[in-house]
């Protein structure tokens, strides 16, 4: 398309370019060339969009003036992820139930699906319209989707779970298995503690590869609203997670954790069970939560403390055996 219909469609201010560039797709900053529309976020990135091949840059409002032909937006990153929506074109699925798939009679699916090879629907299943259920996906018996359900190959999604309208399943994810509960009994044996209770994800919520959210003992495991669940996390039983809330690559929450509305959980931060993360909190990576964060709190380490005063004591850290021997040399001088 043409620069400015490009511009029209991201609502971003033309600057500096040609209104009648064409535009070919999109691509990162160092691998641009004629043709690409690429982005910074960054103002300290500016000498990149000074030597960039791209034909234009979205960048924010604030951005400094460079020769680079400009889009300016108020959410570079946002306009940019809409800029791939325009050029990238996913597949498409038609609807149809392939010969393979297993579909119990008593299962009621809406108009529009697509049920590809091998999926199996167990009994008493419902699923609202447009949904797309790829290879070897296994519902099992009374789970109930909504509209808009996307599951790609290998997704599960178990007994008796609730799914609301537009979740995503990414490869592998696991929506209500059972929870780690187990009770030891008089001769050291484990005792399984049947998971009764389901996993209920709310709209808007994706869950991408390999992850689980594990249903409950007794009562509920929650997603909320908009949250998104990345590759190798784990709800375990009991948890809410509330609305909008990222889980990054490999966070952990133990069972009956009850994280709020726009937390951030960075790659493999883990939550201790019946913890309560505050609204907004955010985790840095690694982190490990043995207590309560309050709300807006930013905590870093093992155990989590607050961000800045972890920043000081890793500087400290560093320093540790200078500051050792500065020590020893000081107690020898007093004897």
């Amino acid at each position: 398309m043409k620069l400015s219909q490009l511009s029209e469609a991201l609502h971003a201010q033309l600057e500096n370019g040609s209104p009648n560039t064409d535009i070919t797709g999109v691509a990162g900053i160092e691998e641009a060339t004629t043709g690409h529309v690429t982005f910074v976020a960054n103002p300290k990135y500016a000498s990149a969009a000074k030597i960039t091949k791209a034909s234009a840059v979205i960048v924010a409002e604030n951005f400094p003036p460079v020769s680079a032909a400009l889009l300016r937006s108020k959410n570079p990153y946002l306009a940019f992820a809409r800029a791939i929506e325009l050029f990238y074109h996913p597949p498409q699925y038609r609807p149809g139930v392939h010969p393979t798939a297993v579909v119990h009679p008593s299962a009621r699916i809406g108009r529009k699906a697509h049920i590809g090879p091998y999926v199996v629907i167990d009994e008493n299943v419902s699923i609202g319209d447009n949904a797309v259920l790829l290879a070897h996906v296994v519902i099992y018996s009374g789970a109930i989707i909504g509209t808009n359900f996307f599951a790609h190959a290998h997704a599960v999604v178990r007994e008796g779970c609730r799914l609301e309208d537009n979740v995503i399943l990414q490869n592998g994810a696991v929506i209500g298995a059972d929870g780690f509960g187990f009770a030891k009994d008089d001769a050291g044996h484990w005792h399984k503690i049947v998971q009764s209770g389901p996993a209920v994800l709310e709209d808007d919520v994706e869950v991408q590869a390999n992850a689980c959210v594990d249903r409950a003992s007794i009562g509920e495991t929650r997603v909320a609203r908009g949250a998104k669940i990345d590759n190798l996390a784990q709800v375990g039983h009991g948890s809410r997670v509330g609305e909008n809330t990222l889980l990054c690559a490999q966070a952990g929450l133990a069972g009956s954790t009850d994280v709020g509305k726009n937390v951030i959980l960075a790659g493999q931060v883990g939550v201790a069970g019946h913890c309560k993360i505050g609204d907004g909190a955010i985790a840095t990576a690694q982190s490990g939560i043995p207590n309560d964060v309050p709300a807006g709190a930013v905590v870093s380490g093992y155990p989590a403390i607050d961000n800045k005063l972890w920043l000081r004591c890793s500087a400290v850290f560093n320093r540790l055996p200078e500051l050792v021997k500065a020590v020893r040399a000081q107690s020898k001088s007093i004897r």
